[in-house]
């Protein structure tokens, strides 16, 4: 026991600064449902929620194929997200930029940082999900091409926030994030441009190695690294026996990026996740929800750590 105590109190000293949030699904889910978690995690200390953009669940219900069940769309959730919480950051990983504006992602943003008093965040990213693309009728184009488009919304977004939409944004500088973890276009676009970068279920070698890779473009066009919010979303779920029920069929797969065990376990790989340079661990989480567990973890992990 003095072991476990003394590791944590060395955690928490040198991670004062760490952040945590969780990312919600908007698939088979109402929204009354949806609400009360906000509320729990902004009650719970949390100083990051996120919703996402699709049309579609990414995962099917159970006997369903892909596209079928029910989705709500992500530009009135983040709106009702920040309507519904009190101090945690609100945004959305990630707006796909290959089916929405630039002038529409920043006109919305700009609007949810007045409904949230300053506390909004847009994610960008380019979008994959093909099978949503073919259900709506929308061309889904080649990998090169959602990459180009995501470089020319993050500017394009950035400059309409910065100098054209009006009312202004109430930040001096509301914050875009990068997400993905493609190491020849989106790494070096979030480290030229990005406030902050995302990148969703990574091993631990995995986000050490690309977090560097973040660094060092960062460095190669002269732009202090510090100045980026490394930001990791990660599983969920201290009961290990409800892998498969949470994260379906790919659970085995995802499993080494997923919060699982007892709190020390979960302690432990939150630290080493931090100790590779994220300043954002938010928890992606799959349903069904558990409010209890979400409680915990901000009782015993965070607390742990902060």
């Amino acid at each position: 026991m003095e072991g476990n105590a003394t590791k944590r109190s060395s955690a928490a000293s040198q991670h004062a600064q760490t952040r945590f949030g969780i990312h919600t699904p908007l698939q088979h889910i109402d929204v009354a449902g949806l609400t009360e978690l906000w509320r729990v995690a902004d009650d719970s200390g949390f100083d990051w929620i996120s919703v996402w953009d699709h049309f579609v669940p990414v995962t099917p219900p159970p006997g369903g194929t892909d596209g079928d069940g029910d989705n709500h769309e992500a530009v009135s959730m983040h709106a009702a997200l920040a309507l519904t919480t009190r101090r945690a950051r609100v945004g959305c990983l990630v707006y796909n930029v290959s089916y929405r504006s630039a002038a529409v992602i920043a006109k919305s943003a700009a609007t949810i940082d007045h409904l949230s008093n300053g506390r909004a965040v847009v994610g960008l990213g380019a979008g994959y999900l093909q099978h949503e693309y073919e259900r709506f009728g929308i061309e889904f184009p080649t990998v090169a091409r959602r990459s180009a488009l995501l470089a020319d919304a993050t500017h394009e977004v950035r400059r309409l926030l910065d100098d054209v939409v009006s009312p202004s944004p109430v930040q001096a500088r509301l914050p875009i994030i990068i997400g993905g973890g493609g190491e020849r276009r989106t790494i070096p676009l979030a480290a030229a441009s990005g406030d902050g970068w995302n990148i969703a279920m990574p091993t631990i070698e995995d986000f050490a190695h690309k977090n560097a890779l973040v660094t060092a473009h960062a460095e190669a066009v002269g732009r202090n690294p510090a100045g980026i919010e490394r930001t990791v979303s990660l599983g969920l779920c201290f009961d290990e026996s409800r892998l498969a029920e949470r994260f379906g069929a790919r659970w085995e797969i995802l499993r080494p990026a997923v919060l699982c065990g007892t709190t020390q376990q979960v302690v432990d790989k939150v630290g080493a996740y931090v100790e590779a340079g994220a300043d954002t661990v938010i928890l992606s989480l799959r349903q069904p929800f558990d409010a209890d567990e979400i409680r915990r973890f901000s009782d015993e992990v965070m607390g742990a750590l902060r």
